[in-house]
């Protein structure tokens, strides 16, 4: 692939992708719970600059992924920067978390023969990409200011990373790229949109105690 062509840019917008949309619930229990969300948002930016590495280690061949991941993973980590700069304009002080189910859920669900692995990776990758940019744009009108127009920021960032990430996954396999996006949105939606114990940034809506 690295001597290929370009793939053509995907006019898509983000929800395309998205086989459910976020529940109004998870904004209410999200814009309850700040200072825990910031903590697990800045842990996202690390682990999407770390995902970026890791493929281009992995596919070291694919120069052309290689050199786009690389500017991606940089812009990860300014992400990571400007919301430790929020937490500290906030008073929010570093505290170690508890990982949710998001990733390992999806993780669970990947191929892990060549060339699936490859397709499946960068159709997660850009599943929670999308996923992101669809919060960032559900929270900006809320948080406080320090973080609005940060989230509208990344919200635009978060949805031009989905789409490369899609294009690459279009080029590797022109086929089936499509069939396995929708299964893996199927199970991206569920972790998304259920019930789950822990508030994170890509979590469902926390659950709540059955009505007497």
């Amino acid at each position: 692939m690295s001597a290929a062509a370009a793939p053509a840019p995907l006019a898509a917008d983000r929800a395309s992708i998205l086989e459910a949309p976020t529940p109004p619930a998870w904004v209410e229990d999200a814009l309850s719970h700040l200072p825990e969300l910031l903590l697990d948002h800045a842990n996202c930016e690390k682990k999407a600059a770390s995902s970026a590495l890791a493929l281009m280690f992995a596919y070291a061949e694919d120069t052309r992924l290689a050199l786009a991941l690389s500017r991606l993973a940089r812009e990860e980590l300014r992400h990571f920067e400007q919301v430790q700069k929020a937490l500290g304009a906030l008073g929010v002080a570093f505290a170690r978390q508890r990982p949710g189910r998001y990733a390992h859920g999806l993780r669970s669900v990947l191929r892990s023969g060549e060339p699936c692995r490859k397709l499946d990776l960068l159709l997660a990758a850009a599943l929670i990409e999308a996923r992101s940019a669809e919060r960032f744009a559900l929270l900006a009108p809320h948080v406080p200011p320090p973080l609005e127009r940060l989230y509208e920021e990344l919200s635009a960032s978060e949805a031009r990373h989905f789409e490369l990430y899609i294009d690459f996954a279009r080029t590797a396999a022109p086929q089936e790229w499509r069939s396995r996006l929708e299964a893996l949105a199927s199970r991206e939606a569920q972790l998304a949109t259920t019930a789950d114990r822990l508030l994170r940034f890509h979590s469902g809506p926390l659950e709540r105690a059955p009505e007497v």
